[in-house]
């Protein structure tokens, strides 16, 4: 099975923090599938996606076993970060290495021995893409914004690495386009899991899996029943944008600039 080929994971239920039996039957995740875990803090959000990146087999605090395609993952995906179909990016993703942005992605590219022609162009036009911080070969990683890592840590996912699942850990919150990461990755047929507090995130996703106590309490696929509310909340998520710009140019913000 290539890096780059369609795969189905599945998450078989396991034990709430209190050691009772989870109550959904499993959970299937397809190419194209944009999924958003939704909950309080400590809900089990970040464990749920957690059992997805190591390829859980009953070997974790929860129980969960997932499956590759129905069966047990092949080791290669588990040992060789070179074969894993998984990318996990997270709101603290930071690199520590003094390397430029082009030298940190030719030894990525070195790593995974991918061939493709401009791929480290290609890799820095495409993080542009989800980000209005331009992002520049010669730039240091140790000196990108949370925003500019974010997106470079995405489109070297999607390009380098090929990952065809992406699991996003609150990084909404770090500057990033989210409705163009989200449209993008869903016209790739990527599998793309969000935890998230954001309401836009998590209606612009197929599906939310809502987390309480450490389980998995319900799998919710809204369809058009939001299609109004979505709306509103993208008009407001577009004014609030607009507004935190104003705020970090140095405006201030008066009652009758709404």
């Amino acid at each position: 099975m290539s890096n780059d080929g369609e795969i189905t994971i599945t998450v078989c239920p396991g034990l709430t923090k209190k050691g009772k039996p989870e109550t959904f039957d499993h959970i299937d995740i397809s190419p194209g599938d944009t999924i958003s875990i939704v909950g309080p803090t400590g809900s089990g959000k970040t464990a749920f996606i957690n059992d997805i990146e190591v390829f859980a087999q009953g070997d974790t605090v929860t129980g969960r076993r997932v499956l590759v395609n129905g069966e047990v993952p092949p080791e290669r995906f588990i040992r060789d970060p070179a074969c894993k179909p998984i990318a996990m990016i997270t709101q603290n993703t930071k690199c520590l290495a003094d390397l430029s942005v082009g030298e940190f992605l030719e030894m990525h590219v070195a790593t995974r021995n991918n061939l493709q022609e401009n791929i480290i162009a290609d890799t820095i036009s495409l993080a542009n893409e989800f980000t209005g911080e331009k992002i520049v070969a010669e730039a240091r990683m140790s000196s990108l914004s949370g925003g500019q890592t974010r997106s470079l840590m995405i489109a070297d996912a999607v390009l380098i690495s090929k990952a065809p699942i992406l699991l996003l850990d609150e990084i909404e919150n770090a500057g990033i386009f989210k409705e163009a990461v989200i449209s993008h990755l869903k016209g790739l047929r990527k599998a793309v899991i969000f935890v998230t507090h954001d309401p836009y995130v998590s209606m612009l996703s197929d599906r939310r899996i809502v987390m309480k106590g450490g389980e998995v309490v319900s799998i919710l696929s809204p369809g058009d029943d939001e299609t109004e509310a979505l709306r509103k909340v993208r008009e407001m998520d577009e004014e609030m944008s607009v507004l935190r710009e104003r705020i970090r140019v140095g405006e201030v913000i008066g009652s009758g600039s709404f």
